[in-house]
């Protein structure tokens, strides 16, 4: 027990150390990117498709401490004939997992909450009941109970009061224990400060507001929501801002719609008084999808985030019409589209296909109004837990029911690191652009189990380096989130640590998904866990 405190510490005093260098080295961020002059960057939005530009113009080197390296985008591959794979998650069977009980309309975090609490042992939930928030735990993430508490004795409501949209950030790291969770909230739209931050020693008692957000008389920011980036160590307000109805902001172009504006804090509470204070940041744009129902130009509806690994997972909910006064029995199409960026502003969005969409089904729970949770994501041992929001509406056109109701949470679930994958059918090989990482064994998540995977280091110059070649490398044949790679006569990468080298992939009938270079055989990766896993004590992967 005394060994692995020990080893916590070394690990922790290596990211440290790993993430104070980089960052004393004149804007480069963590992963190598060079930092904009200019922070937040300058944008003016638009429908049209911008290029990410750490994309365009890649470091020369690409640092590898911090995280699983996942093949979502192109920045640390050199070459390849393998073939880029987008996965999509599968729908549990039990869906919806949290229903309506005693709630009359509204069983759904509207962003808020769902996070794995290490301390407590259990899944949480925090979510919208009808006009109030309320609170579930679960054992298994699967079934959830709702406790009595003590706000409106014999129900499981944490906070009274008309509400929107919100925001709830179980905060691991807090060193104040009366801010372990955290709160942004849209209260009213009648407020001047309808935006309120709140903090929760236990996640059930909240404080009165100890900071606001904006005034009602700007535009529309109802649908606004907040995240916390460790790569910045920056809590980050997406803000809904448009320039469609009576609040419509004048910068905007014209018929861009729904939009999200960007600031970011030190402090949680801090708030912002003036539009003036928030960056353009994201729209949707041409490539874009549109429904072919509905046949209007996509928007963007909200943007979620969450640090996952070695990026942070961006859950885009795309709108895809109709306005509010056009719904008639079904919600509006809002469906989760993911992105990706290794800079924490600008986003690569490759696959735009719903990740979780609405179904087509006329009646089913989730007919309508898809919506992405605060958390992003729960590691569950090799699987990722992705909790979301769906409405049926009013599918049989009921007199005098609102088509927006009958709303409730539902679980989509992928294989951990499973958003892409390099795939090889037959073989093929793929070499990594140059690469420099302290630590000492490789691993890669793969599913080999009808092909094998094989690996070489090469130097600069792209000559192999003794004894790391492929004649050398053990072959993986395994289907596995976190397999060991080792080559005859090395027992580990020490000599090759530090230096600027690649790794060339032979791949044979298999799935390549993510690698690493971690510093211990056990295989951690020192990278980000999102909304928590069950098998770790904080938010990164350290034993």
């Amino acid at each position: 027990m005394v060994w692995l405190t020990v080893n916590k510490a070394v690990l922790r005093t290596t990211l440290g150390a790993l993430l104070l260098g980089a960052f004393a080295q004149g804007g480069e961020l963590y992963n190598g990117i060079a930092e904009p002059p200019v922070w937040p960057p300058q944008r003016t939005l638009s429908r049209a498709y911008r290029p990410v530009p750490y994309l365009e113009n890649r470091p020369e080197v690409a640092l590898i401490d911090v995280g699983r390296q996942l093949f979502v985008d192109d920045f640390l591959i050199e070459s390849t004939d393998l073939v880029r794979k987008f996965h999509q998650p599968r729908m549990h069977p039990q869906n919806p997992v949290l229903r309506r009980d005693n709630e009359k309309a509204y069983a759904i975090p509207f962003s808020d909450g769902i996070f794995y609490d290490p301390q407590l042992k259990l899944f949480r939930a925090w979510y919208r009941c009808d006009a109030d928030t309320c609170y579930a735990t679960s054992k298994d993430g699967v079934n959830w109970e709702r406790p009595r508490l003590d706000l409106v004795p014999g129900t499981n409501v944490i906070r009274k009061g008309m509400r929107d949209s919100g925001s709830l950030w179980l905060d691991l790291n807090e060193k104040d224990p009366t801010k372990r969770h955290k709160m942004m909230l849209f209260t009213s739209g009648k407020l001047d400060s309808a935006i309120q931050f709140m903090a929760s020693a236990d996640g059930i008692h909240w404080s009165e507001a100890i900071g606001e957000g904006r005034t009602y008389k700007l535009p529309n920011y109802d649908r606004s929501s907040m995240y916390y980036n460790p790569f910045r160590k920056r809590w980050v307000y997406s803000v809904r801002v448009s320039n469609v109805g009576p609040l419509a902001a004048p910068e905007l172009v014209d018929g861009l719609g729904r939009a999200r504006y960007y600031k970011e804090v030190e402090n949680f509470a801090e708030g912002w008084k003036e539009r003036a204070e928030l960056a353009q940041w994201e729209s949707a744009d041409e490539r874009d999808l549109p429904d072919p129902e509905n046949k209007v130009p996509p928007q963007l509806y909200n943007l979620d985030a969450t640090p996952y690994e070695s990026l942070m997972l961006g859950l885009f909910s795309i709108w895809r019409g109709p306005e509010n006064e056009n719904v008639k029995d079904r919600p509006k199409r809002n469906e989760i589209v993911l992105g990706y960026s290794r800079d924490g502003f600008h986003w690569d969005r490759p696959d735009r296909r719903p990740f979780i969409g609405v179904s087509d089904n006329r009646g089913d729970w989730n007919w309508g109004n898809v919506q992405s949770v605060g958390g992003g994501c729960v590691i569950v041992g090799d699987k990722l837990y992705f909790y979301f929001s769906g409405r049926r509406g009013n599918p049989e056109s009921v007199q005098g029911v609102k088509a927006d109701g009958d709303a409730a949470t539902g679980l989509a679930i992928l294989r951990r690191d499973g958003f892409a994958s390099m795939q090889a059918v037959g073989e093929g090989t793929l070499l990594t652009r140059k690469l420099r990482f302290g630590g000492k064994h490789l691993f890669v998540n793969a599913d080999a189990k009808r092909g094998a995977i094989q690996a070489e280091i090469v130097d600069e110059k792209g000559k192999v380096i003794a004894p790391f070649t492929r004649k050398n490398s053990v072959a993986v044949k395994a289907d596995g989130v976190k397999l060991s790679m080792q080559w005859k006569g090395a027992r580990d990468l020490a000599t090759v640590a530090g230096k600027d080298v690649s790794i060339r992939f032979y791949v044979r009938d298999a799935d390549l998904y993510s690698f690493w270079v971690s510093p211990s055989s056990r295989g951690e990766s020192l990278g980000y866990l999102a909304g928590g896993s069950v098998e770790h004590e904080g938010t990164q992967d350290i034993r």
